[in-house]
């Protein structure tokens, strides 16, 4: 009987160790991101979207996945969506600065912290976001002007006229880029934007618009300053559509450094791209976990970008990963 009570307490200890090594052994539940994606307008955005789908599945991150189709009031009931589902964290690309406080209220009263991605917003208290992630558009937009600069400089006495493809109205991009740009072409009189409208950052768009100044005759066009690659991509159809050479009879500027922009400069029909890197997605994943675990990030963290100018397209181009 002594022994039955001995083995017993044996069996009763080795199946409390086996529960409790089982308990240790478990894995821990996988990071939940919520995920609202502005749309797919352009390569850049394509490539954008791969970028954080791969580096969620590399890094085990549970990723639920929204396409706002360029629509606000999608991207707000994401949101909402992933409130309900209780994710670990969300994140975002909005598609414009402005209109999202209520929303973001909604989301630190369930305390799941807002990542920004790519594109900033205008809130009342800072606070409802811990950090954003992405380019410096403005910056993007100087180094535009810059580049025209420099080549105004070889024929000083000239007067340029430039039209601008703008992107998404209300959009952070397409006001940091118009902003920069301007900031900068302001220090040659010489230079002047005479148009400039949205052109949505789509292709389809962007040579719609361009068409729409090449009617208008009332003044040549010398240059195009473009606020992507794709809405560039697009004019220059629209240009050699007309009768004129893109590249030569029209300088073209514009801003990402999506593979068809260097396919453009290598055919002589787009003189540089200022690079927006779209590969975010590995720092979001790293990002996410660190805000997560409670620890304190940059409220700003700003990606490395260059400028190309057609004379290195040829060689760049292999380099490039979207």
């Amino acid at each position: 009987m002594k022994m039955n009570i001995l083995a017993r307490r044996s069996l009763l200890l080795l199946a409390s160790s086996a529960a409790f090594g089982a308990a240790v052994a478990a894995p821990a539940a996988p990071l939940v991101m919520g995920f609202s994606q502005v749309g797919a307008e352009s390569e850049w955005r394509s490539a954008n979207t791969a970028s954080i789908k791969a580096a969620a599945k590399q890094d085990g991150v549970t990723l639920k996945f929204a396409d706002a189709q360029q629509k606000q009031e999608n991207q707000v009931k994401a949101i909402r969506s992933f409130i309900a589902q209780k994710v670990d964290v969300i994140a975002f690309s909005p598609v414009v600065e402005s209109g999202w406080d209520t929303v973001l209220r909604e989301a630190k009263a369930a305390k799941i912290p807002v990542i920004l991605t790519d594109r900033a917003v205008n809130v009342s208290d800072p606070s409802l976001f811990v950090s954003f992630i992405g380019s410096d558009f403005v910056e993007e937009g100087r180094k535009a002007g810059r580049w025209l600069l420099e080549r105004a400089a070889k024929n000083p006495g000239a007067d340029l006229n430039i039209v601008e493809l703008q992107g998404t109205v209300g959009s952070a991009p397409a006001l940091d880029r118009k902003k920069g740009f301007e900031e900068v072409i302001a220090g040659n009189p010489k230079l002047k934007i005479s148009r400039s409208q949205s052109g949505d950052f789509t292709r389809a768009k962007g040579k719609e618009v361009m068409e729409a100044f090449l009617k208008a005759k009332d003044k040549k066009i010398d240059v195009l300053y473009a606020h992507n690659d794709d809405m560039a991509i697009g004019a220059i159809q629209a240009i050699e559509e007309a009768g004129l050479k893109p590249g030569k009879d029209i300088l073209i500027i514009s801003i990402d450094g999506v593979k068809g922009a260097f396919e453009a400069m290598l055919a002589g029909k787009l003189n540089v791209t200022v690079e927006c890197n779209p590969l975010l997605g590995p720092q979001l994943m790293q990002l996410a976990r660190e805000v997560v675990a409670g620890k304190t990030v940059a409220k700003r963290i700003t990606t490395l970008e260059g400028v190309f100018p057609a004379e290195v397209a040829a060689k760049e181009l292999p380099n490039r990963r979207y």
